[in-house]
Parts: structure tokens; C-alpha cells; sequence
């Protein structure tokens, strides 16, 4: 049964004549250039940060078989793997991962040709995931990181144990995970030689900007329109269940 929607939050908006209009909106337009340039500064940084090598070995469930951190990269320098909730005894994936995931297939060919792989990873054995992706209709490499360390090694998921004594910490620490497992995105790159480096992770809002469709929801005039939820993404529901 799908949720009562939440009443929307009433707004009065000012209504002027284009002169005032085109006044303001010219004034909302340096703002946002300052954003673009700031948020152009941000990815600067974000590529100069240190990087860790990584040198424990992993190995994740694939359609054929085991295989290892480094051959998800399939050829390419660069891999970015997001970190899908779904967790080993879930029914299905999370709502919210799977938002996230609507917008992979298409940008698929893009993100290959400036040699980058992406691929999700979730803890759940591969005997769950593959019913799951096939429901939703997805294309792009899904591994299962049931046998290795990894979804804990990289923060987002934590035992029950860890749960109850509060060492669930979540994004950096700045936070506790709501349950055992919890969304994220991490970037590594491997060289020449084969080193494989971790060169960073992002966690809960840090994830906002994998959101392709909050750019256009943005956009409209009530925006977001979360306000009265009881959280942000309360409203997202898988995409066969709206």
C-alpha cells in the first residue's frame, strides 16, 4: 500500500512585472555563477587530496564467478564503486540506492570513455541481487562483497555487535549508521605497475550530486517539496511502485 502523501508546504509567491522580474532574476544569476565557480574549486581539491594504498586483497561475486578488486576495473585506470544497500537477508534493495542507480545506464558510454568503470557492490549473496536488478531493468555490473571485508573496511555496513555498542560510525565519524548497512560511493585508481590506490569516499549528502533527477526536481517552482516529510527522501519509492 503506498504512503499518504504529506500536505504540501503553502507558498505565496510575489508576483511582479517582467522588469522587476528580469531584475531579480539577473541578480539570482551571479549567485549562481559564484556556486559554479566554488563548486568547480571543490572538484579541484577533491583531485588533490593524498591517496592510501590499497593492500588487502578482495574478492567479489560476479555472473562469472569470484574476481578481484582489480579486475573490476575492466581495463580501464579509474573505477568508481557505489556502495548498493542491500543487505544479505533484505527482500529488496534500498529505495533510495536504487534512485541513485536509475540514472547509471544512461550515462554508461560517458563515464567508459573517460576511462572510468563503474559498478555497484552490495553485500548480499549474487542469488539476491540478480532477481533484483533484473525487476528493476538495470545494465550496468552489480558484484557481491558477501565473502571479503570490503563493505566494512570501506564504512558502510556494521554488525550487529558494532551496532549495539554504538561503533557504528557513519561518514567519517560524523555521524551513527541508522542500521547495518548504509549508502556511499568510493574512487580508486590503479597504475601501471597494478597498485590499486583509494583516492576517496563520500557518504550519506555527500552523495546529492549522483541525484540527476533532484537537478531537474530543482528546478521546478516548489522545488524539492520535502520539507514536511518526515525525511528528505521519504517520497522516493522504487520506480515500478509509484
Amino acid at each position: 500500500m503506498e504512503a499518504k502523501r504529506a500536505p504540501e508546504k503553502t507558498q505565496t509567491p510575489r508576483v511582479v512585472g517582467h522588469d522587476d522580474w528580469l531584475r531579480a532574476r539577473v541578480e539570482f544569476l551571479r549567485k549562481e555563477k559564484e556556486f559554479t565557480h566554488l563548486r568547480e574549486d571543490l572538484a579541484r581539491q577533491r583531485r588533490e587530496l593524498p591517496w592510501e594504498l590499497v593492500v588487502k586483497n578482495y574478492t567479489f561475486e560476479g555472473p562469472n564467478g569470484p574476481v578481484s578488486l582489480a579486475a573490476l576495473f575492466d581495463g580501464r585506470s579509474q573505477l568508481l564503486v557505489y556502495h548498493f544497500m542491500l543487505g544479505p537477508d533484505w527482500k529488496e534493495g534500498c529505495p533510495g540506492c536504487s534512485f541513485v542507480s536509475d540514472h547509471i545506464d544512461g550515462a554508461m558510454s560517458h563515464i567508459n570513455a573517460r576511462d572510468i568503470t563503474l559498478v555497484a557492490v552490495s553485500r548480499a549473496p549474487l542469488s539476491q541481487i540478480v532477481p533484483f536488478k533484473q525487476r528493476m531493468g538495470w545494465r550496468f555490473p552489480w558484484f557481491s562483497s558477501h565473502a571479503s571485508d570490503f563493505n566494512f573496511d570501506y564504512r558502510v555496513s556494521f554488525t550487529k555487535e558494532a551496532i549495539a555498542a554504538g561503533k557504528n560510525r557513519y561518514n567519517y565519524g560524523s555521524q551513527a549508521s541508522p542500521g547495518e548497512e548504509g549508502p556511499g560511493l568510493s574512487a580508486f585508481y590503479k597504475d601501471a605497475a597494478g597498485n590499486i590506490f583509494h583516492t576517496y569516499s563520500a557518504y550519506a549528502r555527500g552523495l546529492d550530486p549522483l541525484l540527476g533527477a533532484y537537478q531537474f526536481i530543482d528546478l521546478a517552482p516548489k522545488g524539492r517539496n520535502e520539507e514536511a516529510l518526515k525525511s528528505p527522501m521519504a517520497w522516493v519509492r522504487h520506480h515500478d511502485r509509484y
